[in-house]
């Protein structure tokens, strides 16, 4: 009747690597930079991607595709974060956006971690700017909309795989 966890993590998987692929052809092809925020989002979605690949490939079964399914929500959940901040950031009126940062690769190589998350997370004046836009939503609110598709789908994994085994004992 539903299809397989090995499917499901396969199309997650194809999800990511479509989504990446078009983030990365609206900057090298369309010119549009990415902000730290972007950036923290396609992370994310590399996370994401990278354990539904794993997952797809080790077909799991009962406990393993709770593990999985939770991997793919905690990966999810970290990209929903960035998300929801970028989506609140474009949606703040102009005289209260924050001022524009350092870039990403200067926090990264000028910080340690412990300082470098916090300043990502605040944003800047260049993540309140949206340059793109398709059926009247950001870049970030479809980042936002398929990170919490991510997250339904992880979850319904993991209850799925919880509710056969119970099934199985009986």
């Amino acid at each position: 009747m539903f299809a397989k966890p090995r499917t499901i993590f396969f199309l997650i998987f194809l999800c990511c690597l479509s989504l990446l692929s078009f983030g990365l052809y609206l900057q090298h092809v369309k010119g549009l930079e990415p902000c730290p925020l972007c950036v923290f989002q396609r992370y994310a979605f590399v996370a994401v991607g990278i354990v539904a690949l794993i997952a797809s490939l080790h077909n799991p079964k009962g406990r393993a595709v709770r593990f999985y399914g939770l991997g793919v929500t905690l990966s999810a959940i970290g990209g929903l974060v960035a998300a929801s901040r970028h989506v609140w950031l474009e949606h703040l009126p102009k005289d209260q956006v924050p001022a524009c940062g350092p870039g990403l690769d200067f926090i990264i190589d000028s910080f340690p971690l412990s300082k470098a998350l916090p300043m990502i997370f605040k944003g800047s004046g260049e993540c309140a700017d949206v340059q793109w836009r398709f059926l009247t939503l950001s870049i970030s609110e479809w980042a936002l909309m398929w990170f919490v598709g991510f997250i339904i789908v992880g979850v319904w994994s993991m209850y799925r795989a919880h509710a056969k085994q119970a099934a199985d004992r009986l």
